[in-house]
Parts: C-alpha cells; sequence; structure tokens
C-alpha cells in the first residue's frame, strides 16, 4: 500500500537511517529497501544519498519528504473521521452562551447536531458574558461561547468563533431615520437603551460612546437584547446591537440601520473552555460542528 510505503521513506528520511527505521517500524531492513527502491522506480529518481553512516535526502527526495507529511495527515484525519461515522456518540454537554449568539446563531448548529448524534442530551444556559465565563470557569458548563472580551485567560482556552458586525438602531420615526448617514455630533445627547452591565453588547457599547466622547441624555437599561430591541422599536431610544439581533426588524422595516461613519463596528466572539477540563467525544465532536460553522 503507497501509505505504508510513504511511512517508510518519511521514517528513513527523518531518522537519517535504514536500520533505525527499520527498527521502529518492526521490519526488517531488506523489507525497508525494498520500500525505497520502489518509491525510486515509482518516481524514476534518486531519493536518498546513501553512505556507510547514514542517509540524506536529495532534492528529489526533499520535495517527497514535503508532500509525504502532508498525505499521511491527511490519511490519518480521514481514517478519524470515518471511525467517529461508525461510534455511537453518547453523553451530555452543558453549553453556555451570551444572548446573541444563544438566541440567534446557536440554534441552527444545535439542530444539526442533535439530527446527527440523537443519542446526546444538550443542554443550554443562556446568560451574558460575565455569567457564561463563570459557569465554564466552575466546570458547570463544558464550553461557552461569548461576544464579550475575556480579560482574564490564564485558566482558559479561548478560540476566535466569527465576527460580528454592530449597528445603531432606531424606530422608524426616530428623528435620525431622515438622515442619510449619521455624524459622530448627531448622536451626542441621545437617549440610549443598553443591556446590563456584564453582557459583551454593554461592554461594546460603553466603549463605543466612551471613544467618540459621546455623552447621553438619557438611558434604559434591559437585561436582554429582546428587551432593547423591543424598546427601540417602541421608540424609547437608540441602540447599538447586532446586525444579528435586527437583521428581520431591519428587512421588514420595524427598526432601522443609522449608518454612521467610518469602518464597520466589529466585534469577535469567542469559544471559550476551561484549560482543565478532559473533553469527550461528544463534546469534541459538537467543538467541531460549531468551527466549522464558524469559519
Amino acid at each position: 500500500m503507497i501509505v505504508e510505503t510513504l511511512r517508510v521513506f518519511v521514517t528513513v528520511a527523518e531518522q537519517s537511517h535504514f536500520s533505525r527505521a527499520a527498527e521502529l517500524l518492526n521490519l526488517s531492513q531488506p523489507g525497508v529497501s525494498m520500500h525505497i527502491r520502489n518509491l525510486e522506480n515509482e518516481f524514476g529518481a534518486q531519493l536518498l544519498n546513501r553512505s556507510p553512516k547514514h542517509v540524506k535526502l536529495t532534492e528529489e527526495g526533499e520535495i517527497l519528504y514535503r508532500q509525504a507529511k502532508q498525505i499521511l495527515a491527511l490519511y490519518e484525519d480521514a481514517k478519524q473521521e470515518i471511525r467517529l461515522l461508525h461510534e455511537i456518540v453518547t453523553g451530555s454537554i452543558h453549553i453556555g452562551a451570551s444572548f446573541t449568539i444563544g438566541e440567534y446563531i446557536l440554534p441552527r448548529p444545535l439542530a444539526e447536531f442533535a439530527a446527527a448524534y440523537p443519542e446526546v442530551e444538550l443542554q443550554v444556559m443562556i446568560g451574558n458574558t460575565e455569567e457564561v465565563t463563570r459557569g465554564v470557569r466552575l466546570s458547570q458548563l463544558d464550553l461557552g461561547l461569548v461576544e464579550g472580551e475575556v480579560p482574564d485567560q490564564s485558566d482558559l482556552q479561548v478560540t476566535p468563533y466569527m465576527k460580528d458586525e454592530m449597528i445603531v438602531v432606531a424606530a422608524p420615526e426616530h428623528p435620525l431615520s431622515s438622515l442619510r448617514r449619521a455624524e459622530w455630533s448627531d448622536l451626542q445627547d441621545r437617549v440610549w437603551v443598553l443591556r446590563e452591565s456584564g453582557s459583551g453588547t454593554r461592554a461594546f457599547s460603553d466603549r463605543f460612546l466612551q471613544e467618540r466622547d459621546l455623552s447621553m441624555r438619557h438611558s434604559y437599561v434591559f437585561n436582554s437584547s429582546q428587551g432593547v430591541k423591543e424598546a427601540v422599536g417602541a421608540g424609547l431610544g437608540i441602540a447599538l446591537l447586532s446586525r444579528w439581533v435586527v437583521r428581520k426588524e431591519l428587512a421588514v422595516g420595524e427598526l432601522l440601520e443609522i449608518e454612521t461613519n467610518g469602518a464597520p463596528l466589529q466585534r469577535n466572539f469567542s469559544l471559550i473552555r476551561n484549560k482543565q477540563a478532559s473533553p469527550t467525544l461528544a463534546v469534541d465532536m459538537f467543538l467541531q460542528k460549531l468551527l466549522q460553522k464558524g469559519n
């Protein structure tokens, strides 16, 4: 099999010695030599310079070595994926997600995973970024998906998940809705609808206002993005929300995006895990599903 022959070639190249490679592979030295000769005949090129003390890759051998390493890695990946298809993935997964992710992004990959692995019990806790992070740290959650910064990452593994765009939104009747594009000064001394402290959306909003030196005439605080959205739609004020949260309302005209100058306002969604946790097969498979969707 060509994979076995490539494995022999890579081992010889890395050990720079036929006999040491033979020992590692549990083959006879003549058997190792036969694999190398077959490869050289296949490519019509000398792949190794041989001497009594060691062997060294030729230029052609260097090319094959690089490609063979990739082929062997892909082969092992394929074996792993096929093995997993024939194993019954069971157990439970406790997932934490901040509101924007948990309510607007997570349901689809969750449903796809549940269809593929019906034996796995899925439990989802939706809270703000602070609450999800605490749950992961205390090992109450197997993994978390958060939209805010995680300042202390010493005990957490933080993996970028996807980008999110934040936009300023208002009701169609709001005075700002008549502007084609708002200057930062147009946002000065407005009434804002905000999320509660501890949420990623609130942290982003606070930073947005502070960096642009914007003051608020008044503010209202809600502990969910749904509450903020409904309040804005009712004319209570303007808000900074994820485009995911308001995409349906924007489509039907229930809310309007107030376009602003400068680059799009973006933040990162992150996947967090406790560094001390030992993931089960079910958790590993769910992580794979999430990262495929995120990328």
